[in-house]
């Protein structure tokens, strides 16, 4: 197809949708865009009387030329399938076949089959450009990142008629190794600009990467230096709002979003940081509107659920945030910071059968709490619920897990004395809630008074 298609740019139908980000901000999205150059003709005898006749086109390839013209990716893939079963090392005939390939898979087949013959095409031509490029992108949009990143730089190396597809490459690459190789990144968006002219992305990536690298000043100068060019640049906002509340300056965040708002009320991302920031800074009803608008336009959304079922349960509204968290677990089934949370709403809501199964659901894997404080919450969370359901023998095994982490509470040593109470340890239930007391100071006083009560019954045990 090298011999007589023509350079096009990127259709816009090749363009993958990238999904709305919401409680987070967007990775990247890489597509492919490539075009087969037109070739010199073949070389030949050259009549110096008159001009020399152009070489002779096949008529499936004209057919095929014609419907990738038109994007007609389904009657191209026909021809092209049958004519690379004649011509099986005919590189660009190859690549021809991949980018329809390409342009159809909605499958993991469909998207494997692309790739074998976008390699077919690099086998049958180690130094042609656009596989290369293809390939690469194919593979990070599948999140292989190690061999996607092989396959662009390799496609740098590499000579193309087409300058803006080799900034391409160098901008896919800074993408990959953004976060692990900032500096790296620095350097082939560098690369990218030195080929085309800076774009708004650029920006935004040039402040991402200053941030990555603990420069926070040179991001923020190029977050504003974006929202200066392009003020409804809402990915700008949301870095620059991300950047703010690590700097605890929730106030400027605030306005900032508020702002920006004003101009796009409906924008999920915005919404979600500032139900966020309102949440942080112990707005909850204020919190509460954003997040359950946002839920309603989303509901599969479970970042968003989550942050709404939080608002409710802070905000002491239980039996909305129940069946959120319900939802949730049906999809998550061993989060162990979703069963606590659960199992924290089930206990106000007295259901206390409900959070103990929950929440020995979560401590039969302790590896899977983000942080040692979360397992020992999870724990206390445990020791409460067991007590209340009259299961002393669980409630002593979750206290035992909580105060490997934390120090005794007061809470917790009565948990203790009553549940060593319940299985008449006279002597260790005695002692624990004269520790209990020693340490209340009037801070409990309907569990001091039970204390004192159960002292005076126990020592008439003796």
């Amino acid at each position: 197809m090298h011999d007589t298609r023509r350079n096009k740019s990127t259709p816009a139908h090749r363009l993958r949708p990238r999904p709305p980000a919401i409680l987070s901000l967007i990775f990247f999205s890489l597509v492919l865009a490539s075009g087969s150059a037109r070739a010199q003709l073949p070389a030949g005898a050259i009549d110096t009387t008159a001009a020399p006749k152009p070489a002779p086109i096949d008529p499936a390839r004209a057919q095929a030329n014609d419907a990738l013209d038109k994007q007609d990716y389904p009657t191209a893939l026909k021809i092209l399938t049958l004519l690379a079963d004649k011509n099986p090392t005919d590189a660009h005939l190859l690549y021809d076949l991949a980018f329809t390939q390409d342009a159809l898979a909605e499958t993991p087949a469909q998207t494997t089959a692309a790739e074998q013959t976008y390699r077919r095409a690099i086998a049958a031509d180690p130094n042609y450009f656009d596989p290369h490029l293809a390939l690469g992108l194919l593979l990070a949009r599948g999140g292989r990142l190690t061999d996607a990143h092989n396959e662009l730089l390799k496609s740098t190396t590499l000579t193309t008629d087409n300058p803006a597809l080799k900034a391409r490459a160098y901008r896919a690459l800074a993408r990959i190794d953004q976060t692990a190789n900032p500096s790296a990144a620095s350097d082939e968006l560098l690369s990218a600009i030195k080929i085309t002219p800076e774009t708004p992305e650029d920006i935004l990536l040039s402040g991402e990467l200053a941030e990555a690298s603990g420069d926070t000043t040179a991001a923020e100068l190029a977050y504003r230096r974006l929202l200066a060019v392009d003020p409804q640049n809402h990915d700008a906002t949301a870095a620059l709002t991300h950047l703010l509340l690590r700097q605890q300056r929730p106030d400027q965040a605030e306005s900032l979003l508020t702002t920006a708002l004003a101009k796009d009320p409906n924008n999920p991302t915005l919404n979600a940081q500032l139900a966020s920031l309102y949440e942080q800074q112990g707005k909850t009803t204020q919190a509460i509107p954003l997040a359950a608008k946002l839920h309603a336009a989303h509901p599969e959304d479970a970042a968003i659920t989550r942050l709404l079922a939080r608002l409710y349960s802070r905000n002491k509204q239980y039996d909305q945030a129940a069946p959120l968290y319900n939802g949730l677990l049906t999809k998550s089934t061993q989060d162990p910071t979703l069963l606590d949370d659960s199992a924290d709403v089930q206990i106000h809501l007295k259901n206390f059968a409900e959070a103990e199964a929950l929440l020995k659901r979560a401590l039969a894997q302790p590896n899977a709490f983000p942080t040692k404080d979360d397992l020992a919450q999870a724990a206390s969370h445990l020791a409460f619920a067991a007590s209340a359901n009259n299961d002393p023998v669980t409630s002593l095994q979750a206290l035992e897990i909580r105060d490997k982490v934390l120090p005794q509470s007061p809470s917790s040593l009565f948990l203790a004395a009553t549940a060593h109470d319940k299985l008449h340890h006279t002597k260790q239930a005695t002692d624990l809630y004269k520790q209990f007391l020693s340490v209340a100071n009037g801070q409990f006083p309907d569990e001091e008074w039970e204390a004192r009560h159960r002292l005076l019954t126990l020592d008439h045990l003796k």
